[in-house]
């Protein structure tokens, strides 16, 4: 049995998220199963949310190589600290 590397690249089908799936896909091996998954379409069977949310995912695109989220895409999303810290929601002085 030929052992695969699953690669998983979670997009919202979008012109940002397009480049990090062609660099996914060109770096690809024979030993590589690329999936992609665009959550702006929804899966039928709902697999790409449940892998999101096991996965922790906060902003796309996102890489999951053999189950594991890289590194990379492990950040934080948006939080209310750093809205709040950046001065949204507070007034401008004329």
């Amino acid at each position: 049995m030929e052992n695969k590397r699953v690669i998983e690249v979670f997009t919202a089908g979008c012109s940002v998220c397009q480049p990090a799936v062609e660099m996914v896909k060109k770096l690809a091996c024979s030993s590589c199963e690329v999936i992609v998954y665009d959550l702006s379409k929804l899966c039928d069977t709902k697999e790409c949310i449940e892998k999101a949310k096991q996965y922790g995912i906060k902003s796309l695109p996102a890489v999951a190589v053999n189950g594991i989220l890289l590194k990379c895409c492990q950040n934080k999303g948006i939080s209310e600290i750093e809205l709040v810290n950046a001065g949204i929601g507070k007034t401008i002085a004329a």
